[in-house]
């Protein structure tokens, strides 16, 4: 096995072991898996360290639970920024034992915890991943849940953290309705 085969095998073995299970496998599984689905289509050419990030983006998230944080805005983000650290920690281990250098094991650890969204291509590269993956996947499901203005809402913040091109993609992709649409024009 290549060491990235090595580091995919443990990402897939950890997420195997999610507690929460739809469409016949472990939720963190099938995520990650479409995670890379969508890093192949959309940077094929993709270095290591950001085809590892992308498998390795939700890596045992069931570990720590929004509950435990408190109500609102700042739980969440405490909660968020928790889970980054998580991820890059446990994906950046997977990474050693596999016999990854330092700075490749750094570089996917910044692109977990988001470290200059906007400024570092890898780093961006991986958020248009993550919300490709959000739009074809997860978007219809989670908009059945909540109101037309939420949704507006979540839809507008999505295209904010997309790339230039990331957004100019999605509007060939996808049909959005106007009001969606527009956001991805802006």
């Amino acid at each position: 096995m290549t060491p990235l085969e090595t580091v995919f095998a443990a990402i897939d073995a950890a997420n195997a072991q999610d507690p929460v299970a739809t469409e016949g496998a472990p939720d963190a599984l099938l995520y990650g898996q479409r995670m890379s689905a969508e890093q192949e289509r959309l940077f094929p050419d993709a270095e290591e360290p950001l085809r590892i990030a992308a498998r390795g983006q939700h890596i045992e998230r069931w570990i720590l639970r929004r509950t435990v944080y408190p109500e609102g805005r700042q739980g969440y983000l405490e909660w968020r920024r928790d889970l980054a650290k998580h991820h890059a920690e446990r994906v950046g281990g997977i990474m050693r034992d596999a016999g990854y250098a330092e700075d490749q094991i750094a570089a996917a650890g910044r692109m977990l915890r988001k470290e200059g969204i906007k400024r570092d291509p890898e780093v961006q590269a991986l958020e248009d991943i993550i919300c490709f993956t959000f739009l074809k996947w997860y978007f219809e499901p989670f908009a059945a849940k909540h109101s037309p203005e939420k949704i507006l809402r979540i839809v507008q913040k999505t295209a904010r953290k997309m790339s230039a091109e990331g957004r100019a993609r999605v509007l060939e992709e996808f049909t959005l309705p106007a009001e969606y649409a527009a956001a991805f024009s802006a």
